[in-house]
């Protein structure tokens, strides 16, 4: 594969990636067209590890996702801006403590929204516990999903 295919490879999981955090983009099944493009185009056998690995996660992210209290963010919930802080939060979470710094990163990200909108800490916390009753905990399990996938992805193709 060359490397502009791998730049496009990247740009798509890019976009799905944010796709996750924006409304009415399916970004994690971005990620693994992505992948599975990827896949079909590498001849070596790490591709179609990937492949699975990456459709068993999202298998498993859609089970957990079903396991969690039917609530979707709604209009009047969590706005732009507080995704986009929580979103930032979980890629720095992900890069500085590897993988498992994601779900801190994410919780992080929304409370410093929150207490720069609102100011005060109570009040922060109290926002960013509505939020994530309100449909964060199916967001951050989705987006942790795709940064997995996106960091085997990673992996396979510099270390693969």
């Amino acid at each position: 594969m060359g490397a502009w295919d791998l730049l496009l490879v990247g740009l798509v999981l890019l976009l799905g990636l944010c796709g996750v955090l924006l409304p009415g983009v399916p970004g994690s099944w971005l990620v693994w067209a992505a992948v599975l493009w990827w896949a079909l185009k590498e001849p070596r056998p790490i591709a179609w590890w990937v492949l699975v690995g990456a459709t068993v996660v999202l298998f498993l992210s859609q089970v957990v996702r079903w396991a969690l209290p039917p609530r979707r963010l709604r209009p009047g919930g969590p706005d732009g801006r507080l995704l986009a802080y929580a979103g930032w939060g979980s890629f720095l979470g992900f890069v500085l403590l590897p993988v498992l710094g994601a779900v801190p990163g994410f919780l992080a990200g929304g409370y410093l929204y929150e207490r720069l909108r609102l100011g005060r800490r109570r009040e922060a916390v109290a926002a960013l516990r509505s939020a994530m009753r309100s449909g964060g905990w199916s967001l951050l399990t989705e987006l942790f999903t795709c940064q997995l996938i996106t960091a085997a992805w990673v992996g396979a193709v510099f270390w693969g």
